[in-house]
């Protein structure tokens, strides 16, 4: 069974799953905030869709490595759902941050509905998450479902303490490379470990697996987040979602940008004497990889790659649903958007 079967049968789970949660929404007076979550995670609102979706490719993770840890994928669905509305969470509070106006071609929830109810709106996929990952006590076991939801409250406290590091960088000029690590670290390595290891969990693995899988899924992070920040530069907007000159117009210390300012050459001089304007970004972001920034970003991305897999490895991932989980590393390795 390659990826996309896996797929054809997951996807519509996580969906219902999703959908189940966000009802928990509905009320008195209620229907603008269900609106509002419905609408982010694509179901609601002028152009939704799946491309409007996203990936899912964290519910994914999670239950993948739940069949290929020798589990039923379908017990995990509860711990699938929790994970993506953690993560579209921190999208709605991200695009705030980052005064992102788009997410996935259209107008962000705070520019549809302002800061304060988008603020709100995130809190409510968190809540919602936690309120989620408790139904692992009804498809697994109560353990399980403590254990998962201990995880993840740590998780969250990287997550926040990688996204204050990220905030933090944008006004700091003594950063190198090594900086950059500590923070994807917490920002998206975390929560990618959080899918595995949680799947590796309701699969009832021994520790030693469970911990194999945590390492995939954060190195995994690690290479997404340096293909992602090749993609904010350099991507397809029309794939994205997201203008291709919103990290740099935003002062961003992505990878690339922080290779560029450790080699002080011509991309470093203009991105320090600040004021950039839409108009040169182009000409920036050619000059960047000009530079080497460009390869350099890709070299980290594949070989991060190659060490998940080598991790993945590690943690004997079993039958089709392992060989569907090298598929999807590849898969997000490779894309545009």
């Amino acid at each position: 069974m390659s990826l996309e079967n896996f797929t054809k049968s997951m996807l519509p789970a996580i969906e219902d799953e999703l959908m189940k949660a966000v009802a928990l929404t509905k009320g008195p007076d209620m229907d603008q905030l269900n609106h509002m979550l419905a609408y982010h995670l694509g179901w609601e609102g002028e152009g939704a869709g799946a491309e409007t979706r996203g990936k899912r490719i964290r519910p994914l993770l999670t239950l993948l490595t739940a069949a290929a840890a020798g589990g039923d994928w379908k017990c995990a669905l509860p711990a699938a759902a929790a994970v993506e509305l953690v993560h579209n969470f921190s999208l709605i509070h991200d695009d705030i941050q980052d005064n992102s106006p788009f997410r996935r071609g259209r107008p962000a929830v705070w520019m549809r509905w302002g800061i304060a109810q988008a603020i709100n709106a995130g809190d409510a996929l968190f809540a919602l998450a936690y309120l989620s990952m408790s139904s692992l006590a009804e498809t697994t076991s109560p353990l399980v479902a403590y254990q998962a939801n201990r995880i993840l409250q740590h998780t969250c406290l990287e997550l926040t303490q990688g996204q204050y590091l990220d905030l933090s960088y944008e006004i700091r000029d003594d950063l190198d490379l090594k900086a950059y690590w500590a923070m994807v670290s917490g920002k998206t390595a975390a929560l990618l470990g959080a899918c595995t290891e949680i799947g590796a969990l309701a699969a009832g693995a021994a520790g030693p697996i469970q911990a194999c899988y945590l390492q995939f899924g954060r190195t995994l992070g690690l290479a997404f987040q340096a293909q992602d920040d090749l993609l904010g530069i350099w991507g397809n907007a029309a794939i994205t979602g997201k203008s291709a000159e919103s990290d740099l117009l935003s002062g961003k210390k992505s990878l690339p940008v922080l290779f560029g300012l450790s080699h002080g050459g011509a991309f470093a001089r203009r991105w320090q004497s600040g004021g950039l304007t839409p108009e040169e970004i182009p000409a920036l972001a050619d000059q960047l990889e000009a530079e080497g920034a460009r390869h350099y970003t890709q070299e980290c991305a594949d070989s991060l790659t190659e060490k998940a897999l080598s991790d993945l490895d590690q943690a004997k991932a079993g039958g089709e649903a392992g060989l569907a989980l090298k598929e999807l590393v590849l898969a997000l390795l490779h894309r545009q958007g």
